[in-house]
């Protein structure tokens, strides 16, 4: 093994693992630190990926060239397609997973990279050299140097658990925590706080009664998370697993209040702040007090296994009032378990020291990603690992960093929030945080960023040559619905059969699909015999690209018309602050105002203008100061 790289990854999880196999395929050489050979991106929540606004981030990550979305495919055990009563750009994929076989899938890919190695072992501190990082140490005394280190360290960080009163050390339950890194970093200047978030119990299903529980089956015709052909394994044949729906009552609720006096969240004991939008099930109690019942969903975690997940009942009450509690639940009276409920507390480091390549601004070299900059979420860590690993990979060469805007991606909605907004509890995206929610589609995620991600590298030639033929074929079956004409001899059957009115002269196709009760798919179905066909077509095409013409037909207003809206704010985008710039030279600033400019440090115009407490006046003022 060699003992220097161009980039180390401290941490084998989701973030990780997308930073190494990112950095690897741009051709630096990378060396991936992690405690646990076995448990590579490991679920250690919900064995499940995607949903609302985390489903398009796996497809952003898939379109970059990243793996997420490949290995979702491929250990698929139910698959949904949410929201789908709502307009498109609320459709988010989401998929229950196989988590063993997720984590093996991860290590094939990695131990089949080129330029990358694994080394098993805890990293304890960094190696400095001229107050830049220049690699690591780890618990067995190796040192390793790289001229950039990427920290994707999840919970581990000073990581401790909690169930009841019985508080132990750990970044999960059964491993090991991780000392030494925070306090190098705060020496340096680094900000760092305390977070909370914990789990539910595993629940053993051969003693559930299932026949008392609602079953909550996937789609009819499941979908997958990549762009590549590759079927995911429900496409392919696999049986979808069902899920189950079950709810607790005031009885739960009784015997869950016997055990708040030894909750850690109520005693002090826990100081980090917790999940906002998944909260335990006590918390839930607290907040809602008038609430006699809450929903919970039973979720397999593996295809050949007993083991559940016991979504919405998150908790860190004391073993037996959990156990009480579970037995007093419909259907779970004889209920086994296979592992308590806990909550884990951890270090987290403060976004707004990020730039928005995830490079720390104190410390040269050094990227962060994952809940170690106060994000929540498989997702949210894997998006950030990709950004950190590809331009980690670009300050080892000397190139510029890449930046996703916040009209390119969720990802750059999600990166600009950090690195403006900071966070206060643990982030979790949702569709309702980005401004250009019919720009950042799931079904066109490959159309916005795999070019891109193909001029730097790293999407490769086969996955940028397929979303070009796509793309063409999408383009020229919306020229075709613009141009062609169906009468009202071959349209009003159809028409009809929908509740739609009848038409009396000719009409384009296009304008018969901007109708909601009518379906492009089924319009094609009655074309003129060669139509098709004279538009180099042999068929009807795909679903993909069916689906893409239908949204942008539907749509098109209010495409075009957040498209403008996008370009006059990236105007912003494009003019910079300068590092380090007084703003109390600036007269006409509110007080408040510059505050909040010199503690968040905002790189561009358009970012201080997403600051709370900087009003359109003191944008005003500013484009006015710097000769805009």
């Amino acid at each position: 093994m060699e003992t220097r790289y161009d980039v180390i990854v401290v941490g084998g999880g989701h973030a990780g693992c997308e930073a190494a196999m990112a950095a690897a395929n741009l051709g630096s050489s990378v060396l991936l630190v992690t405690m646990d050979m076995v448990g590579f991106a490991r679920m250690s929540c919900n064995p499940a990926v995607g949903g609302i606004a985390k489903g398009q981030i796996v497809r952003e990550i898939d379109a970059l060239g990243g793996y997420t979305g490949i290995v979702t495919d491929r250990t698929t055990l139910q698959f949904r397609m949410l929201n789908r009563s709502k307009g498109p750009a609320m459709w988010s994929p989401r998929a229950q997973c196989d988590k063993i076989q997720f984590s093996l899938h991860w290590r094939k890919i990695l131990e089949s990279a080129c330029k990358l190695d694994i080394y098993a072992d805890s990293a304890v501190s960094f190696v400095f050299e001229n107050e830049k990082i220049a690699g690591v140490k780890t618990m067995t005394g190796a040192i390793f140097k790289s001229q950039t280190v990427v920290l994707t360290a999840g919970t581990f960080l000073d990581g401790k658990l909690f169930i009841g009163r019985n508080q132990f050390a750990g970044g999960r339950i059964g491993e090991q925590a991780s000392y030494g890194l925070t306090g190098q970093l705060v020496e340096r200047g680094v900000r760092t706080a305390r977070m909370k978030t914990g789990t539910p119990p595993r629940i053993d299903i051969a003693s559930v009664d299932t026949s008392r529980l609602e079953l909550q089956f996937g789609d009819e015709n499941p979908e997958r998370f990549s762009f590549l052909p590759e079927p995911s394994t429900v496409q392919g044949g696999q049986p979808q697993m069902p899920c189950y729906i079950l709810h607790t009552s005031e009885k739960v609720h009784e015997v869950l209040r016997t055990g708040f006096d030894e909750s850690p969240l109520f005693t002090g004991v826990i100081t980090g702040k917790g999940p906002r939008y998944c909260p335990s099930i006590e918390d839930k109690l607290r907040v809602f007090p008038d609430k006699d019942a809450h929903q919970l969903f039973l979720e397999p975690e593996g295809r050949n296994t007993h083991e559940y997940y016991l979504q919405g009942f998150s908790s860190s009450l004391p073993l037996q009032t959990q156990l009480d509690a579970l037995h007093s639940i419909v259907g779970l009276e004889q209920v086994k378990i296979f592992r308590p409920a806990y909550a884990v507390e951890y270090d987290y480091f403060d976004p707004l020291q990020l730039s928005a390549s995830m490079e720390q601004k104190c410390i040269p070299n050094l990227f962060l990603a994952g809940q170690v900059n106060g994000t929540t979420g498989y997702e949210e860590a894997a998006a950030q690992g990709i950004v950190a690993g590809i331009n980690a990979h670009r300050k080892v060469r000397g190139l510029d960093p890449l930046i996703l805007r916040r009209d390119s991606s969720y990802i750059g909605v999600l990166i600009d929030d950090l690195i403006t907004k900071g966070v206060d509890e643990p982030y979790r995206m949702f569709t309702s945080r980005a401004e250009y929610r019919i720009l950042l589609r799931q079904d066109n995620a490959d159309e916005r960023l795999t070019a891109l991600s193909h001029e730097i590298g790293l999407a490769s030639e086969e996955r940028y040559a397929l979303t070009m033929r796509k793309y063409e074929a999408v383009h020229r079956l919306g020229e075709m619905c613009d141009r062609i004409n169906l009468t009202s001899r071959t349209a009003n059957p159809y028409l009809e059969s929908k509740g739609s009115a009848a038409i009396t002269d000719s009409r384009r196709i296009a304008d018969l699909a901007t109708r909601p009760e009518v379906n492009l798919g089924e319009l094609l179905q009655i074309v003129p015999r060669g139509t098709l066909e004279k538009n180099g077509f042999d068929a009807i095409p795909d679903r993909e690209i069916v689906e893409s013409v239908e949204i942008t037909i539907k749509y098109r207003g209010y495409i075009e018309r957040e498209k403008q809206l996008a370009e006059k704010l990236n105007r912003l985008e494009e003019l910079p602050i300068p590092d380090g710039f007084d703003f109390d030279k600036v007269s006409g600033l509110t007080i408040e105002c510059r505050q909040k400019l010199k503690r968040y440090a905002p790189r561009t115009i358009a970012q201080a203008s997403r600051i709370s407490g900087v009003s359109p006046a003191d944008i005003s003022v500013l484009l006015v100061y710097f000769g805009r």
